[in-house]
């Protein structure tokens, strides 16, 4: 039976060159992977993009309102295909995540999604929290915050400043940057964690 698959890590987890190596891998043994991003992730335009340089375009771009099943029938048969790959995985609404798992299960597709667990506030994305409740296998990607410890959040900066409160979301019109961070810079650079 084929799973769904979520690969989660913080910011600079290496979590899209890992995507990336993996339906390369796919392709060199002539099998047919396709790679899904969600459409509200517009900061490589339709592409995955890694830090290190390596970019690939997307197959499959997904609205918030559009159905996964739908669209990967779409591009091409269900039969055609011998994984999924979703890039920043966070972004994908409960409804998606759901359809990914009937991909997996129903349609014998491995489903592997990429991303962040949670935002800059500590707060779990919607596509996150449902790749938690019901993927077969969990994994974390581990990377390293300034000091040298294991990185667990990501901060998030405006104009160089540290923030704790705002949209979820900041993509497009909103110069803000972003750093892994261990739990103890976390708390010294940002704040407290606090539930939502």
């Amino acid at each position: 039976m084929a799973k769904l698959y979520f690969r989660y890590g913080a910011m600079n987890s290496s979590k899209s060159a890992l995507l990336l190596t993996a339906a390369y891998n796919y392709e060199e043994r002539d099998q047919h992977p396709v790679i899904v991003k969600p459409g509200i992730d517009t900061k490589a335009g339709e592409s995955v993009q890694s830090r290190i340089g390596v970019e690939r375009s997307v197959d499959v771009l997904l609205g918030a309102d559009e159905s996964f099943l739908d669209k990967l029938r779409a591009y091409r048969q269900l039969d055609q295909i011998d994984a999924v790959f979703v890039d920043e995985a966070q972004f994908l609404t409960p409804a998606q995540v759901d359809e990914a798992y009937e991909i997996a299960v129903m349609h014998g597709v491995p489903v592997l999604c990429y991303g962040l667990r949670g935002d800059f506030m500590t707060h779990s994305f919607p596509g996150s929290l449902r790749l938690l409740e019901i993927a077969h296998a969990i994994e974390e990607l581990k990377t390293i915050c300034r000091c040298g410890s294991k990185a667990v959040f990501n901060g998030r900066r405006i104009n160089g400043e540290f923030v704790s409160h705002g949209e979820q979301v900041a993509i497009d019109g909103q110069q803000a940057e972003y750093e892994s961070l261990c739990g103890r810079c976390y708390i010294q650079k940002v704040g407290p964690v606090r539930h939502a």
